[in-house]
């Protein structure tokens, strides 16, 4: 914690200190003025209370003014605080392996359906382009917090076909995020690139950019399935995958079925963005400082033990 005005603290602890030796000397005069009575013991079971509260008055008063004083400083700390100036970049993958049925009823419609889960649970104010790839990539809505307008995008998706080619996509989705702070890419992909450019190489200088890189990969592995018209099995290659989340400062995550899928970009639009800031404490201070001293106040008031 730092102070705009560090003199504050010590005229504080000065007012601090002058309160408490006033209301010091005030009991004191009270008990002085408690021994002219000719019955003391009397008085003193009259009017004993099993709670201090002259004690907690004066302990109230003295925090209030602490807090006020600090407030005076102008107190500044450093605290994580909910961020939601973000954009993301949605990438999903429509190349030919994505008409697989490893995930019902396909992997190319487990997408769809989950990128729509995503829209509807990401904040309100959070910018999100849609970017699909195959043999190559192309930004299908730009970036915008329209979520009726990011629904409607996602039926322009094309169907699944040729092949796969992750690098580009990646270098089209970091292109796509306007130029806020907080800015990821959400990477929806069964891995197995073969074309374009190499994902390991463009991910790292995304990561260095401040973008971060979450990749969700689609599908099974060891399925024995075939990709529709082709004689190649449908995989899915997590070792790819778990690069270049780890590149992109992201993680990664395996998801075998639709659902899982659907709550998985869930998860990630409602995940809070936290980041550390630096914080002005002066106003509730100085609220919280006037709220006790008006209670305490008042307090003494209905209890006969105001000065």
């Amino acid at each position: 914690m730092t102070f705009a005005h560090p003199l504050a603290l010590g005229l504080t602890l000065v007012i601090v200190a002058v309160l408490l030796f006033a209301l010091r000397a005030l009991e004191r005069r009270r008990s002085a003025d408690a021994l002219a009575y000719s019955n003391l013991a009397f008085l003193e079971s009259a009017t004993a209370s099993p709670v201090p509260w002259t004690a907690i008055v004066t302990s109230a008063w003295a925090f209030a003014v602490v807090c006020m004083g600090v407030a005076l400083a102008g107190p500044h700390l450093v605290a994580p605080v909910t961020v939601r100036d973000g954009a993301v970049a949605l990438c999903i993958d429509t190349s030919g392996s994505m008409a697989a049925t490893d995930v019902q009823p396909t992997r190319a419609d487990a997408a769809s359906r989950a990128a729509r889960a995503f829209i509807d649970n990401v904040p309100d104010g959070t910018r999100v382009s849609i970017v699909a790839f195959s043999s190559s990539a192309a930004v299908i809505m730009p970036s915008s917090a329209d979520k009726d307008e990011l629904r409607d995008a996602l039926a322009r998706i094309p169907p699944p076909n040729g092949g796969t080619a992750i690098g580009d996509a990646l270098t089209v989705a970091a292109r796509s995020l306007p130029p806020v702070h907080h800015r990821t890419i959400v990477l929806v992909t069964d891995g197995v690139n073969n074309q374009g450019s190499d994902p390991l190489a463009v991910a790292p200088e995304i990561g260095q950019t401040g973008t971060t890189i979450d990749t969700v990969g689609i599908g099974t592995s060891g399925s024995g399935l075939l990709i529709p018209g082709t004689a190649e099995e449908a995989d899915l290659d997590e070792n790819a995958l778990r690069t270049v989340a780890q590149a992109g400062h992201g993680a990664y995550v395996r998801v075998g079925d639709a659902n899982a899928l659907a709550q998985r970009l869930r998860d990630i639009a409602r995940a809070p963005t936290l980041e550390w800031r630096r914080i002005d404490a002066s106003f509730p201070l100085a609220i919280a400082g006037g709220t006790i001293m008006i209670l305490a106040t008042f307090g003494a008031l209905g209890l006969g033990r105001f000065p």
